[in-house]
C-alpha cells in the first residue's frame, strides 16, 4: 500500500482525535510511524494501525474506515483537480475509476496497486460496483463514494448486499443518488 495512505489516516487521526491518539495507536501498533507518500508499505501495516485505531476510539473498525475514506476525499480533490472537474455529480466520477483515475494513481505512484470494479450503471440514479481487492477494504471504498458524493453535492444511501469478508466472491456495494440534491443528475 502507497504511503499516501498512512500519511492521510494519520493526518486525519490527528485531526479528529490529536496528535496523543495518533502517537498511542502507533506505540500500540510497534510503528515509528515514518510513512512517505511515496513509499510502498505492507497491507498488514495499514490494517494493524486501523484495528488499533479503531479498539483505541471505541469503534467498529469498518466505521472507522469508512469514516476515513469519506474524510479522504476532499484531501484528495484539493491535492488532485484534474480528476475531480470534469464531472458534475459523483455517478460519471465513478464511471472513470477504472479507464481514468486509478491508471493515473499509478503514474503519480509507481508500484500502486488499485482495486478494480465492475460497474452496472443500467438503473437511473443508483450504481452497482462490484469491488475486486484483495485488501478486503469495501468499506473504505463506501467512504470515498460518500466523500465523491458530499464533494459534488450529491446525497447517496449505500448498500453492500455482497461481502467478501461475509464469505462472498467479492463485494457489491450499490450506490442510490437523490437527483434532486444538486440539480444534477447523475
Amino acid at each position: 500500500m502507497k504511503g499516501i495512505i498512512f500519511n492521510l489516516f494519520e493526518a486525519i487521526v490527528i485531526e479528529e482525535f490529536g496528535h496523543d491518539a495518533w502517537e498511542g495507536v502507533l506505540d500500540t501498533a510497534n510503528s515509528d510511524g515514518a510513512y512517505t507518500a511515496v513509499g510502498s508499505y505492507d497491507d498488514a501495516e495499514f490494517l494493524r494501525l486501523a484495528s488499533v485505531a479503531a479498539e483505541q476510539l471505541d469503534r467498529p473498525i469498518d466505521d472507522l474506515v469508512r469514516s476515513f475514506g469519506r474524510k479522504c476525499l476532499p484531501i484528495l480533490a484539493a491535492r488532485y483537480p484534474a480528476f475531480f472537474t470534469p464531472h458534475v455529480s459523483t455517478k460519471p466520477f465513478l464511471l472513470t475509476l477504472n479507464e481514468v483515475i486509478h491508471p493515473e494513481v499509478r503514474k503519480l505512484f509507481p508500484g500502486a496497486y488499485a482495486p478494480s470494479f465492475k460497474f452496472d450503471d443500467s438503473v437511473p440514479d443508483q450504481i452497482t460496483l462490484t469491488y475486486q481487492s484483495h485488501r478486503n477494504l469495501c468499506s473504505f471504498a463506501e467512504g470515498l463514494i460518500e466523500g465523491a458524493a458530499d464533494h459534488y453535492g450529491d446525497s447517496v444511501s449505500i448498500s453492500q448486499p455482497e461481502c467478501a469478508k461475509r464469505g462472498d466472491e467479492n463485494c457489491v456495494l450499490v450506490a442510490n443518488f437523490n437527483p434532486h440534491s444538486n440539480g444534477h443528475n447523475p
